[in-house]
């Protein structure tokens, strides 16, 4: 069974919103994109974390085939994440970020993880990111996800990683500042240009748009009378988009947009909690049930009638 290779942040999110308060809850990009592919498929990932932070407490991890072999412990403490999220959740204020073990990071790739065809790159300096390909064995798939700091400093490596990847998942303003254009479509076929086959931009609340092999497709949010917590959606997005995909052997059009269901499922659990409280009470069924859900809520009788 092929494995999807997942390289990013272990961290401690300190977390306010208008629901309730966490303190030094696990988070980090890696952890919720492996807490959710491993649904899928096995995980390989890759990260660091400081002295702070058990290794046991990752055991449920492990539970759903994530190989904590490429997680390295390094002398400090855990990258430290703490921000607010206003009343509608949308607007968030970082109140402090503290990278400690972070700051060092220089991924590594155990030998067995170097043969992986299916690779997320999640947030981290692209240069980092440049690294991870160059220590990969043939030609995977890879999908890369970045944030504007990067797009606005590190320009030449964010190109040159950019030219070497599938998919690219950003949300709408990342979009608009890589591509320099507002319009969804125009910017998409712009970010195309730029490498990436696909081209998937996150719209929050709204959902999220695909632009690959020149076809659209879009996926609204699924509504929720309870939301606690949007820290780690995106990542959980692109946790069950790639474990789907890996776990499907294939990344046709048609595969690509019942794994952007699956992803917009796996946001949907993620914001229900602080931290991956809801990722971890959820299974393979309650991921169907979504994927089910939101299949209904866009399903239509497409026959033409007069009007």
């Amino acid at each position: 069974m092929s494995s999807l290779l997942i390289v990013g942040s272990l961290a401690f999110d300190t977390i306010e919103t208008p629901t309730g308060w966490a303190d030094r809850a696990l988070g980090g990009s890696a952890l919720y994109a492996s807490a959710t592919a491993g649904i899928f498929c096995s995980v390989h990932l890759v990260s660091v974390i400081g002295e702070d932070l058990a290794i046991e407490e990752l055991s449920f991890l492990e539970s759903r085939r994530v190989d904590l072999s490429g997680v390295t412990v390094a002398s400090g403490k855990t990258f430290h994440w703490s921000g607010a999220y206003e009343a509608n959740l949308n607007n968030r204020r970082t109140l402090s970020t503290d990278l400690n073990v972070f700051a060092d990071f220089s991924p590594q790739l155990p030998l067995d993880y170097r043969n992986d065809q299916m690779v997320f790159l999640a947030n981290i300096d692209p240069s980092l990111q440049l690294d991870v390909l160059g220590q990969i064995d043939g030609t995977p798939f890879v999908a890369l996800d970045t944030m504007n700091m990067w797009i606005e400093t590190a320009g030449e490596p964010l190109q040159n990683v950019l030219s070497q990847t599938d998919l690219v998942i950003l949300n709408d303003e990342e979009a608009e500042l890589l591509s320099g254009t507002r319009n969804i479509l125009t910017s998409a076929r712009a970010i195309s240009d730029m490498g990436p086959s696909a081209v998937i931009i996150k719209k929050g609340e709204h959902g999220a748009f695909l632009w690959a092999d020149g076809q659209m497709f879009s996926v609204p949010a699924l509504p929720l009378e309870t939301m606690v917590d949007p820290t780690g959606a995106g990542d959980s997005f692109a946790g069950g988009m790639m474990g789907y995909l890996t776990q499907a052997g294939d990344t046709s059009i048609d595969t690509l947009k019942r794994a952007i269901v699956y992803g917009t499922a796996a946001a949907s659990l993620t914001v229900e909690a602080f931290s991956v409280e809801g990722l971890r009470r959820a299974d393979r069924d309650k991921f169907n049930s979504r994927y089910r859900a939101l299949h209904a809520l866009t399903s239509f009788d497409p026959v033409l009638r007069e009007v």
